[in-house]
């Protein structure tokens, strides 16, 4: 990467995103200027907007409020009152008649039925409204500095507005802070005049006024009252939009919060507001300059400013909650991530006057598991090495600090990937043979150790006695590491842990007595909010972290040595527009939090909001956040110099074949994050969100056949059989059928592919294999989808038609793939993945056969692979026993026989 573009992108006085709204910035200088009379606001979502996600959600408010001083009986709940409430509003302005439909709230009320009213008094529910109104209602200051402006200037300012409300109700709600100059203010209310803006209000406000209405501008959220029906008379206006285009897709995955995301999602329990979060975010996405900047850009910053910045703006409240009131003055962020969090932590603390600071400290995954190891034997550096994704021989002994000659027995296989248990089983049997190799490896252990140490004091985060991380989570993996390694050390701390969320493997660490506590959930639970975000968590991980390299080790004196930064530079300007996001949403909290003393706090109510915030954004990612996150690279981070993308290459042309159902199949190898995947085709995203909201059950996306799986085997050098993976079978809306398998082995030579797993006719469009053979990983996959690809298998049970189309006659049915022949060597892991479109037949075997294809071309093709698997004496004998089944049926598939062509 390219350090001048580096220093540029991480240059904080630079800011990616512009702030601001330019039409509010031209109404100052209009005020400013003298050139106009009269400046006209809207009041509600325009000087005032509500902490609730829809106004309506306000009754939702007020009901539970209501149950609780038994004002209305406890069978209404608060989604039922809402409703009531809404209908109450329509039945009245309905009834009104020839009188028109502008109606008070008085009005309203009495359309609610008496039999829930148990206090009896109209008045009494009517002021619990407005006392609920004025509670939720926040002024807008930058419509307030809009405000200021136009007193300071001697503007005359008016309000017109839609309303049920009356005068002595706005003007307690307008008496807030910053709006001091409204005291002043003439007002219109549409049920004052009976004709509402849309309808005739602005030719009384303009008559009124007695001035050109050229000379008014005019600030609104509404379309047509606010902009259209005004800007017709002459009056000029501004739309201050409150909810736009950028931002509903956001709202819209996320779900009403009075109706979750699924059958699976936590019921958001928001009758007790939303702490003004979709307003905030509403008011930042609006006020971005996101036109003028790159369109990954834009997206960038907009996730960063509208997900992870409300959730991690909780998320450092509440480490800095904890730490108070744990006696905890001082938490340590583990690096990357640590800069981010230990700022948002450090400004939440200072926002709540808690004696708590933050600090970044370099930690990492890789450094603490060799500073961890005590015991070295074979089961110990056996986890060690499977631990590490695509880690090589040559790479480990480059962690442990061997030289191939220390040990021979590995040098010739130092390019040998280590993803098979097996292999892995005889390295580490290698590596602890001898008490040379052991103490080395122990040396390097401890040497890592005391380099470790050595950062940790030179911080400072061994002088207190106590060490509390805050991360993100999942495993505590370093956590866990940490203890070991302090303990090895004589150290006595064992260090605690807060977490965004942490998954099952927390558990164990639990279990050793090391305290540990998660924000949005804890060990896995609930699994609706931490199952999306630890089975893909690229995007907040790379958002969190610093705009640097990994941790590779430390000096001798604890300076921290880091690599080179993975990414293009597209991904790293997105990534500062993601941090900048956060730093906006967090920025604007705080500033609504300095301006208003009754501001909420979150206090653990709003945990379930900002679970489903995130959670949804990865379940139900938006198409240009598909596009532009799953181009990004990831990093293993774990040891080794593995780079990969978050949507790999090889699974985009299976998109048209997949269904909702193999998203959830394929493993954190196959794809980092599948719904990015799912979201490069519309149909399979619309698909996958309908299974997940529960519109629409799994089963449509299945075949009418019982138990039908695509199946596995695979045959190793001694001739054997075993059995391998199998996913269920399903169609798609197009027809089409997918399969991922997964599976290792030490000395695979052919595999065996039941594809339908029942009686089906199957076109097999392709069948591709990613494997690894002889210790290293084919550059290019085998792949298997030309006629003559297909003429020269072996089938099982099973009939090759000609060209793709195969016959498969029972669920045992196969056709077979030369792996070794093809890769020129056994292979230890393969990744095998089979896109196709199947036609389930009959069990009974009645239906009619089509015919087989050429005998010619079959034989040719069966010679072909003869001859490339074993050469002339292998042609030979493949031809005997071609020659010997000519003239009878197929013989039933054997595990020990080694071919069963017909």
């Amino acid at each position: 990467m390219d350090k001048a573009l580096i220093n540029e992108v991480m240059d904080s006085g630079k800011r990616v995103v512009r702030r601001g709204r330019t039409s509010l910035e031209d109404v100052h200088q209009m005020l400013r200027d003298g050139s106009c009379s009269v400046l006209s606001l809207d009041i509600f979502d325009t000087v005032l907007w509500r902490r609730v996600p829809r106004p309506t959600d306000l009754f939702a408010v007020l009901g539970r409020r209501l149950v609780s001083e038994g004002a209305i009986p406890s069978w209404v709940d608060a989604a039922t009152f809402r409703r009531m409430r809404i209908v109450a509003e329509a039945d009245s302005r309905e009834r009104r008649g020839d009188l028109g439909p502008e109606v008070s709230l008085f009005d309203i009320w009495r359309e609610m039925p008496t039999a829930i009213m148990l206090r009896g008094d109209i008045d009494f529910y009517v002021e619990a409204e407005i006392a609920e109104e004025y509670r939720t209602l926040v002024p807008d200051l930058d419509i307030a500095a809009i405000i200021d402006t136009a007193h300071a200037h001697s503007i005359p300012i008016i309000l017109v507005s839609d309303t049920y409300f009356l005068q002595e109700h706005l003007d307690r709600f307008l008496d807030q802070p910053g709006l001091e100059p409204l005291k002043s203010a003439r007002f219109f209310r549409s049920h004052e005049h009976g004709v509402d803006k849309a309808d005739g209000l602005w030719k009384i406000v303009v008559k009124a006024l007695g001035v050109l209405p050229g000379q008014i501008v005019h600030i609104g959220d509404n379309k047509r009252p606010d902009v259209t029906v005004p800007g017709k008379l002459g009056v000029r206006t501004v739309h201050f939009t409150r909810i736009g285009e950028r931002y509903e897709p956001i709202l819209r995955r996320e779900r009403s919060p009075l109706e979750p995301f699924g059958p699976c999602a936590p019921r958001l329990d928001l009758t007790q507001g939303d702490f003004g979060i979709t307003s905030l975010r509403a008011k930042l996405i609006e006020d971005a300059q996101l036109d003028e900047v790159a369109p990954d850009v834009a997206c960038a910053w907009r996730y960063g400013a509208s997900v992870l910045g409300p959730v991690l703006t909780g998320f450092a409240e509440w480490a800095a909650r904890r730490a108070h009131e744990e006696g905890t003055s001082v938490l340590w962020c583990p690096m990357r991530e640590g800069e981010m969090l230990s700022t948002l932590i450090n400004n939440a603390a200072l926002r709540h006057g808690l004696d708590v600071t933050a600090k970044p400290v370099w930690l990492s995954r890789h450094l603490t598991s060799v500073a961890a190891l005590g015991v070295v034997d074979q089961d110990s550096i056996h986890t060690f090495m499977r631990r590490r994704h695509g880690m090589t021989i040559g790479g480990l002994l480059g962690i442990l600090q061997l030289r191939p000659g220390d040990v021979p027995a590995l040098s010739a296989r130092l390019g040998t990937v280590l993803d098979n248990g097996i292999i892995a089983d005889d390295v580490a049997t290698a590596l602890t043979e001898s008490p040379a190799l052991r103490n080395r490896i122990a040396t390097t252990a401890t040497a890592t150790r005391e380099r470790l140490l050595a950062h940790l004091r030179s911080v400072g985060a061994l002088e207190s006695g106590e060490i509390t991380l805050v991360d993100l989570g999942w495993g505590a993996t370093i956590q866990s590491q940490l203890a070991t390694a302090l303990e090895l050390a004589g150290i006595e701390i064992k260090p605690a842990g807060l977490y965004l969320a942490t998954d099952t493997r927390s558990t164990k660490v639990a279990l050793r007595g090391l305290r540990l506590e998660g924000y949005l959930g804890s060990a896995g639970e609930p699994a609706e909010i931490v199952g999306p975000l630890v089975r893909s968590p690229e995007v907040l991980e790379q958002g969190v972290s610093s705009l640097c390299g990994s941790l590779l080790d430390f000096t001798p004196e604890g300076e921290p040595i880091l690599a080179p930064i993975a990414g293009s530079a597209s991904q790293i300007h997105a990534r500062a527009a993601l941090h900048e996001g956060v730093h906006s949403f967090q920025n604007e909290w705080l500033r609504y939090a300095s301006e208003f003393s009754d501001w909420p706090a979150f206090d653990g109510g709003e945990v379930v909001q900002l679970g489903n915030i995130l959670a949804s954004s990865i379940i139900s990612p938006i198409a240009d956040e598909a596009a532009v996150f799953g181009a990004w690279e990831h990093e293993d981070n774990f040891g080794s110099d593995l780079v990969s993308h978050v949507v790999p290459a090889d699974l985009l042309p299976a998109v048209p074949y997949l269904s909702p159902g193999d998203l959830g199949d394929l493993l954190m190898r196959d794809s980092f994050w599948p719904q990015v995947l799912a979201a490069t085709d519309p149909k399979l995203a619309a698909a996958a969100e309908a299974v997940n909201s529960g519109a629409v059950p799994a089963e449509v996306f299945e075949p009418d056949v019982t138990d039908a799986e695509t199946v596995l085997r695979y045959r190793t050098g001694d001739g054997k059989w075993h059995d391998g993976p199998k996913v269920p079978l399903r169609i798609n809306r197009n027809g089409l059928s997918f399969a991922r398998l997964n599976f290792e082995a030490f000395d695979a030579t052919d595999i065996s592919l039941a594809i339908p797993g029942c009686p089906a006719l199957v076109r097999v469009d392709w069948i591709e294999a990613t494997v690894t053979s002889g210790g290293h990983r084919l550059p290019e996959p085998l792949r298997w989808e030309h006629p003559g690809d297909f003429s020269g298998l072996v089938y099982a049970e099973s009939t090759w038609l000609g060209g793709n189309l195969v016959e498969f006659h029972a669920p045992h049915s196969a056709l077979w793939l030369p792996l070794a022949a093809r890769a020129g060597a056994p292979v230890s892991t393969a990744a095998v993945t089979i896109a196709f479109a199947v036609l389930p037949q009959s069990l009974s075997g009645l239906q009619h056969r089509p015919p087989s294809g050429p005998r010619l071309a079959r034989l040719t093709a069966r010679a072909k692979e003869e001859y490339r698997a074993g050469g002339p004496l292998a042609l030979a004998a493949g031809v005997a026993r071609i020659v010997t089944r000519a003239g009878g049926p197929p013989p039933p598939p054997k595990e020990d026989d080694d071919d069963d062509d017909k």
